[in-house]
């Protein structure tokens, strides 16, 4: 197993990776293979194991520093086959962190697999089998986004359905810079950005406060 975390998972070794950690990481990785023969879960094209690595464990992981962990519970918005929410699980599962992670998801498919693998793995999460788009005044600690919905509209919806939260982590790709851009001339946003380890064309993106401008 050492030589896994050395060879694997090196890049995020500066959060401090356990053994029980990648070995939590490897059996999250099996598990999407297996899956993935019924359902997609991650692309057809990028199912072995070091895909799923580098484009899925490393690049959900690294959003960690930007996680509050005072809080009670964090929010994984639309979280399909549970990047970034349960591999931010994983991480507070060693930490001995109780904050609770949400992963909403309205595939039913995909919240039975949320749900076992959070079974297997002993992960502390709450499985929400919900359109996140109609349920209202939802309280919460950091929201997480990955792949799920373009910066504008997750802005519009925690703005509309998001009662209290801390801090939003948003993953941005290849056009990120200009829907960041786009995106300041509607929006005052408190922001703070990390290149990605995983791509040198992404970034992400931690907002801690944003305010509507006038039109």
């Amino acid at each position: 197993m050492d030589s896994i975390i050395s060879k694997n998972y090196s890049q995020i070794q500066k959060y401090d990776v356990s053994r029980e950690t990648c070995n939590d990481f490897e059996s999250l990785i099996t598990l999407i293979q297996e899956k993935n023969r019924e359902i997609n879960i991650i692309s057809k094209k990028n199912t072995e194991k070091e895909a799923i690595r580098q484009r899925h464990i490393i690049d959900s992981a690294q959003i960690i520093d930007f996680v509050d962990l005072n809080s009670n519970t964090t929010s994984d918005l639309g979280s399909g086959g549970g990047m970034p929410g349960l591999i931010i699980a994983i991480i507070m599962k060693k930490l001995k962190n109780s904050m609770k992670i949400k992963l909403y998801e309205k595939s039913y498919h995909k919240c039975v697999f949320l749900k076992d693998v959070s079974n297997k793995l002993n992960l502390n999460t709450e499985i929400i089998q919900e359109d996140i788009f109609r349920i209202k005044n939802i309280e919460t600690g950091t929201i997480m986004s990955r792949a799920f919905k373009p910066m504008p509209i997750i802005l519009d919806l925690v703005q509309k359905n998001f009662g209290k939260y801390k801090n939003i982590i948003l993953f941005m790709g290849k056009s990120g810079r200009k829907i960041l851009k786009d995106s300041l001339k509607i929006w005052n946003l408190d922001y703070e950005e990390k290149k990605s380890l995983t791509s040198k064309d992404s970034f992400l993106l931690n907002i801690k406060n944003m305010e509507k401008k006038i039109q």
